[in-house]
């Protein structure tokens, strides 16, 4: 028999937060290296941010959680948790690791529980990456929410099928309704805007989750301080499993504040700035 392939080139651990078991995933990096948490999406674990997550797993120190009531960790009892209670149990997480500092890269509702992150412990959060946010007006009511997730379905690849299909089944019908009530009455916009650190946003242009371009437009113009915001042209909403390459590519580059550029050699995806705050930190190197 052929011994089994590990389901991620990143290690796999668990820790306790709160009482609760959470199961992780990490890399092993020197110990100055920078860190990047991933959090994941509504009803899903961290496995489908590990393509991107891996690609950065060489530079950076890279954590992929499933928070609690998520993928393979623990529920905790007679709790329905709500974004700041999730944005509190990566808080705790961070502790259970002794990490005081470390950037984020969120899809869907990990967005919205990053925004929340930066709110309560800003000290804690170095950079933002904000991929696909879903949660606003746009995505309700539910029955709204599932024909976009339906949608977006068909234009995932369809090894994202096998990989959602387990985590949204291990999540449940109860914790769904409950989940996207509390994702539904979360200020999202708000909370983005009120943002005080360098902050990226990736779009796919083929996301049915999100608004059309003209009200992306109207709501970025609403921003002047620390968002850039990049188009990743023909993907749709689980651009952290489907665009891997483009995704670590832009993310690389934001992290070091350098130009946002196509991949070098790559014609697949074309990677478009849609907006760039006036007081964004390569902004202000190109006023200077």
């Amino acid at each position: 028999m052929h011994p089994r392939r590990p389901a991620s080139t990143l290690a796999e651990r668990w820790t306790m937060v709160d009482g609760v078991d959470i199961f992780y995933r990490e890399s092993v990096n020197p110990p100055d290296a920078r860190v990047i948490t991933h959090l994941h999406g509504f009803g899903l674990s961290g496995r489908y941010l590990l393509p991107t997550a891996e690609l950065l797993a060489d530079e950076f120190h890279t954590l992929v959680p499933d928070l609690p009531g998520f993928g393979r960790s623990a529920k905790p009892r007679n709790v329905a948790l709500d974004i700041p209670d999730l944005a509190h149990a990566a808080a705790r997480f961070l502790d259970a690791k002794d990490i005081a500092k470390t950037s984020l890269v969120g899809n869907s509702m990990g967005c919205p529980v990053i925004v929340e992150f930066a709110r309560r412990y800003p000290e804690r959060i170095d950079r933002a990456v904000l991929v696909s946010p879903a949660g606003g007006l746009h995505n309700q009511p539910l029955r709204r929410a599932v024909g976009q997730l339906a949608r977006d379905g068909g234009r995932e690849p369809r090894k994202m099928v096998g990989v959602a299909t387990p985590d949204y089944l291990r999540f449940g019908v109860p914790s769904t309704f409950k989940m996207f009530r509390a994702l539904t009455q979360y200020p999202s916009l708000q909370r983005l805007l009120e943002l005080k650190v360098p902050t990226l946003v990736v779009l796919g242009t083929r996301d049915p989750l999100l608004p059309g371009p003209a009200r992306i437009k109207e709501i970025a113009a609403q921003d002047e301080n620390h968002v850039l915001i990049v188009v990743l042209d023909g993907a749709a909403h689980a651009i952290n499993f489907s665009h891997p390459a483009e995704l670590a590519h832009v993310i690389r580059l934001f992290m070091d504040d350098r130009p946002i550029v196509d991949v070098p050699g790559s014609p697949r995806t074309r990677i478009i700035e849609l907006h760039r705050g006036a007081n964004h930190p390569e902004a202000r190197e190109e006023k200077s």
